[in-house]
């Protein structure tokens, strides 16, 4: 196996745990899932806690259907709404409610705090941090080559 696709594969491993502890962390506190959590955390840094949802998807690497399902469970809970926009009919805004933007406040502080546990022991030594951060932004931007367009 070469060091690339061991690389990939562990980075698909720890990112498979973390997504279940934060699931389990999330979900007990705050009925949440860490899909959930990221999606309301894109919502709630963006302006005005809104955006098209065509966008989302695309911030979130999602399809424009898979947003649409992702949201569907919110909007009925009531954490976010459906918003038209006024001046294009085709167009359909993602907006966080103020329940939503409550919930996404104390679901912060649980994720940070489960963030700040998995990263402090002596596992970690001061910097280490900060790098996989810088390194993980390197392959989230412009890090991944470009999949080659389909052929008709």
């Amino acid at each position: 196996m070469s060091e690339y696709l061991d690389a990939c594969l562990r980075l698909a491993r720890a990112q498979a745990l973390l997504v279940k502890r934060f699931d389990h962390q999330l979900g007990g506190l705050h009925g949440l899932s860490f899909a959930d959590f990221l999606l309301l955390q894109q919502l709630g840094s963006a302006p005005g806690g809104r955006m098209r949802r065509v966008d989302l998807a695309t911030a979130l690497g999602l399809t424009a259907s898979g947003v649409t399902r992702s949201l569907g469970p919110l909007e009925r809970i009531g954490l976010v709404e459906r918003e038209p926009d006024p001046r294009d009919a085709r167009v359909a805004y993602a907006s966080l409610t103020d329940a939503g933007r409550e919930r996404l406040r104390h679901a912060e502080k649980a994720a940070g705090q489960l963030a700040a546990a998995v990263f402090t022991g002596e596992e970690w030594a001061a910097g280490e941090v900060s790098a996989l951060a810088g390194y993980l932004t390197r392959l989230g931007g412009t890090g991944l080559p470009r999949q080659p367009e389909p052929t008709a």
